[in-house]
C-alpha cells in the first residue's frame, strides 16, 4: 500500500517507493507550485492518467543524460548543418506542452492531462519550467520542456512534427545547459527512444545525491530569458525577436 496525501502532507522518503510498479511512492496531494517544487527537489515527479488520482514516483534506477558524454550522431549533425530551422528558448512554452500532450501514433490517450498542462504553465510563469522550440519558418516543428531547479533539469516530454525535430531541440538544450555546467538531464524512466539517444541508468541513491547538490546552485535569471539559440537558415525568422 502507498500513502494517500492531502495538500498539506509531506512526501514520504523515496526509500519507501515500491519495487512493482517501479518507483510508485504516493497518491493524492495536488499539482500546486509548492508541491511540485518540493517533489522535484526530492527526486519525485507526478505521472498518472486522466482517470487516476495524482500518482508520485521515484524509480530505481533513474534514467539520465550525462551532459559531458552527450554526443549527437553524425547523421543528426549532418541534418542540423543542412537544415532550414530556428531554435529558441522559452518563446512559446504553452505551444510546446500542447504539442507534447497530443496522443502519439501508438497511443490512444496522453498522460499530459489538462490539469498537468495548467500546472506546468504555472511553473513556467514562475520561472521553474522551460521550453526549447524548433521552428521551420513560422511553424513550430519540434520542442522539449522540463523543470529546472538550480542546476537540475528534469526533462518532461518532447515532440516532433518533422524528422529529428525533437532531437534538434534536445541537442540545443544540452548545449545551453552546458554553458552553466549542468551535469545531467533527468529523463525519469527509460524507453527505447531515449536509449537510442544515449541515455543511461544510475541508481536512485546516486541520482538523489546529484539532486541534493544541483538544486542548491544559483542560476542567473538571464540564463532562462527568451532568446534565439540558433539560426540554421539564411532566411530571417521572426520567432522570438
Amino acid at each position: 500500500m502507498i500513502p494517500y496525501l492531502d495538500s498539506q502532507s509531506q512526501f514520504p522518503s523515496t526509500d519507501n517507493a515500491l519495487l512493482k510498479p517501479n518507483g510508485l511512492l504516493a497518491a493524492g496531494a495536488e499539482l500546486s507550485l509548492k508541491c511540485l517544487t518540493n517533489a522535484y527537489s526530492n527526486g519525485i515527479f507526478p505521472w498518472y492518467s486522466e482517470d487516476e488520482p495524482i500518482l508520485w514516483w521515484s524509480p530505481n534506477p533513474r534514467t539520465i543524460f550525462n551532459l559531458n558524454e552527450f554526443k549527437p550522431s553524425r547523421s543528426l549533425k549532418r541534418f542540423i548543418k543542412n537544415s532550414n530551422l530556428t531554435v529558441t528558448l522559452n518563446c512559446d512554452f504553452a505551444a510546446v506542452i500542447e504539442n507534447c500532450a497530443l496522443p502519439r501514433s501508438q497511443q490512444e490517450e496522453t498522460w499530459i492531462t489538462d490539469d498537468m498542462k495548467s500546472a506546468y504553465i504555472n511553473l513556467h510563469n514562475n520561472k521553474l519550467a522551460h521550453s526549447v522550440e524548433v521552428w521551420q519558418n513560422t511553424e513550430l516543428v519540434g520542442g522539449i520542456y522540463g523543470v529546472a531547479i538550480g542546476k537540475l533539469f528534469c526533462g518532461e516530454s518532447m515532440f516532433s512534427r518533422i524528422n529529428n525535430g525533437s532531437k534538434v531541440a534536445l541537442t540545443y538544450l544540452v548545449e545551453h545547459l552546458k554553458t552553466e555546467a549542468f551535469p545531467i538531464i533527468d529523463c525519469q524512466v527509460e524507453n527505447p527512444h531515449l536509449n537510442s539517444l544515449g541515455a543511461a541508468q544510475i541508481d536512485r541513491e546516486a541520482y538523489l545525491s546529484i539532486v541534493q547538490q544541483t538544486t542548491k546552485e544559483f542560476i542567473p535569471d538571464e540564463f532562462w530569458s527568451k532568446q534565439r539559440l540558433a539560426t540554421l537558415t539564411k532566411t530571417r525568422s521572426e520567432n522570438c525577436k
